[in-house]
C-alpha cells in the first residue's frame, strides 16, 4: 500500500506498537524516516533501529523503550504538526517549546532533521514535523 504521508504513517505505527506494548515495530525505510528515527534515538525515546530487507521492501525495525515494571511507554505522545495539506514552518525566533522543554519538536531544517533545541543552537528555522513527549 502506497502511503502519501510517510511521517504520519511512521508516528502512527510507533504509537500503536507502544499502546500494544510491542518490543519492536516496522516502518517503511525512507531518508526521512531514518532521520526521524535517529533523532528519536539520540533523545532517548527509542532504542536501536536497523534496516531490514532491501530495495523498495526495505523497512526500519525500531525497538521501543518502556520504563518501570508496568512497562509504561517512554513516548506518551507523538503529534504530527506539519501535514502535506498544511505545512507548518517557523523561523528561528518562533521555534516551538514543547511542554516547556520537556518534550521535543522535530524540525526539518536546511542542515537536516534535528530537535528544536539543536535548531535554536544553530540559529535555524524550518518545517515543524512533529512533537514528541
Amino acid at each position: 500500500m502506497a502511503v502519501n504521508d510517510t511521517i504520519a504513517d511512521m508516528l502512527t505505527r510507533i504509537r500503536n506498537a507502544n499502546m500494544a506494548r510491542h518490543q519492536t515495530t516496522q516502518v517503511p525505510s525512507t531518508k526521512m524516516t531514518r532521520s526521524i528515527a535517529k533523532v528519536l534515538r539520540e533523545e532517548g525515546f527509542i532504542g536501536e533501529f536497523e534496516e531490514a530487507g532491501e530495495g523498495v521492501a526495505c523497512n526500519l525495525v525500531i525497538s521501543l523503550k518502556y520504563k518501570g515494571k508496568n512497562r509504561q511507554p517512554l513516548i506518551t505522545t507523538l503529534k504530527r504538526v506539519s501535514k502535506p495539506g498544511l505545512r507548518v514552518y517557523s523561523n528561528k525566533k518562533e521555534l516551538p517549546r514543547v511542554l516547556g522543554g520537556i518534550g521535543i519538536a522535530i524540525i526539518s531544517t536546511s542542515s537536516g532533521i534535528m530537535t528544536d533545541r539543536e535548531a535554536r543552537r544553530q540559529n535555524l528555522g524550518g518545517e515543524v514535523l512533529c512533537y514528541v513527549w
